[in-house]
């Protein structure tokens, strides 16, 4: 039978993005127009700060002073946890080099780039765990300068805690600022004088569009926005775990879709009954969150088998996707499209966003069927090299002149032309009728 919805989102993700564009837009311009004051302008209108953009490295060890010994611990251990993932992905990846035709030899480098800029939102939440997921993740791909940045928290500069995560991530400079002016401000090299060649890291809508704005500029990891989960289940689930899973993301943002994709009806009635619940017994700011986004961008999908049910999660291509079903190692041969896996009940999103090691920052709004999240590779450039004898050019040459003169580039060809002279003077090849216009 057709895939049957129980529950309907209201809206999209990509319901409020006109809105975004037009802000991102004016507030972009502004800034390129009028720089840094610019910024300082925003910063006080919209964060109401006034203070000092640049942190110092004694503010920092000021400010990080009084954090509390175990979350010092715990914020260590999750760093540690990300750098190690980090790294061996690095360890993955090999420069090398190949022989392609006698004399000719081609390689891959892989080389990290300059500066990198790394975005850490602290809106309703301090999100400490975006500061060493994309920092460690920085260093450990071998970014020289890694640059910073997050919203000053209640007036009173960066939150103590995400502070000290960008230390024991390695930030080499910070910023007190916050959406569309920190944006704008690592791309264009303000205050610091050292313009990112990626900006990576999460947030809000505003964030998500000024770096789709930037995107050539600059590099971004991905269109990381509101965030989102689905969960696949089947009738081996427990209704309440996969309740609380769809609740635990939905927490996130007024925009954060949360989709559970079942063939058993009788879990998705149980589900929908306890979600409600769930969020009515969260504090206000996350019971206000969740609340509208179940409401707005919750769904629930039935199918009648794992094969459609695999067929609708790839046409989601969720941020986030767990697999609460009987054969694991099926689901994991046969999805496809995800910004990160969680199979079986054991793990969740949670255990990802906070320290269990690979990246929590993830496409959004279907960019997982193109890319994937962030990792080193994102801050790693794989450039190409050649070297050749001259006597691979006596093929090569005659190739490229050819093939030159067929696609009607005659100054293309004759620098084959030059090189075959100047190697071969007493030889002639065949390199393809000249252009005549």
């Amino acid at each position: 039978m057709p895939i049957q919805h129980l529950k309907t989102a209201t809206r999209t993700p990509e319901s409020e993005t006109s809105n975004a564009r037009a802000v991102v837009g004016e507030m972009l311009a502004e800034i390129e127009r009028r720089g840094e004051q610019a910024v300082r302008d925003y910063a006080a209108k919209l964060d109401r700060w006034t203070g000092e953009i640049l942190v110092s490295r004694e503010e920092i060890e000021r400010r990080t002073a009084g954090v509390a010994a175990s979350v010092k611990r715990d914020i260590e251990f999750a760093t540690a946890q990300v750098r190690a993932f980090a790294l061996a992905q690095r360890a993955s990846c090999t420069e090398f080099s190949t022989p392609l035709h006698g004399g000719l030899t081609a390689g891959q480098r892989l080389i990290p780039v300059n500066v990198a800029g790394c975005y850490v939102p602290t809106g309703r939440y301090a999100h400490i765990a975006s500061a060493y997921m994309s920092i460690a993740t920085a260093k450990a791909a071998g970014v020289p300068t890694v640059l910073a940045c997050s919203t000053p928290y209640r007036g009173e500069g960066i939150h103590p805690e995400v502070l000290y995560a960008m230390k024991v991530a390695g930030a080499d400079m910070v910023m007190t600022l916050g959406g569309v002016q920190a944006i704008a401000s690592l791309a264009f090299g303000l205050f610091t004088g050292k313009p990112a060649d990626i900006v990576v890291g999460p947030g809000n809508k505003f964030v998500a569009e000024a770096k789709r704005a930037l995107y050539g500029k600059v590099g971004i990891d991905v269109f990381a926005g509101p965030s989102e989960i689905a969960v696949i289940a089947d009738d081996t689930a427990d209704p309440l775990i996969v309740a609380s899973d769809l609740v635990g993301q939905a927490e996130h943002g007024h925009e954060s879709p949360a989709w559970l994709i079942t063939n058993s009806r009788k879990l998705a009635e149980e589900v929908m009954r306890l979600v409600p619940g769930l969020i009515a017994k969260l504090p206000a700011t996350a019971r206000d969150a969740a609340g509208a986004a179940w409401r707005d961008y919750g769904e629930v999908a039935l199918c009648d088998t794992r094969q459609e049910i695999a067929q609708a999660s790839d046409r989601y291509a969720p941020e986030h996707l767990e697999v609460h079903c009987r054969d694991l190692d099926w689901w994991l041969a046969n999805l496809t499209c995800y910004g990160s896996l969680f199979l079986g009940e054991e793990t969740t999103v949670a255990f990802g966003d906070k320290a269990s090691g690979p990246n929590h920052i993830l496409p959004t709004k279907g960019a997982a069927r193109y890319s994937g999240g962030l990792s080193v590779h994102k801050f790693i450039k794989p450039v190409t090299w050649q070297r050749m004898t001259r006597e691979a050019n006596r093929d090569i040459g005659q190739v490229t002149a050819r093939i030159s003169r067929l696609e009607g580039m005659e100054a293309h060809a004759r620098t084959a032309d030059d090189r075959l002279a100047k190697y071969f003077p007493a030889e002639r090849f065949e390199k393809g009728a000249p252009v005549e216009t």
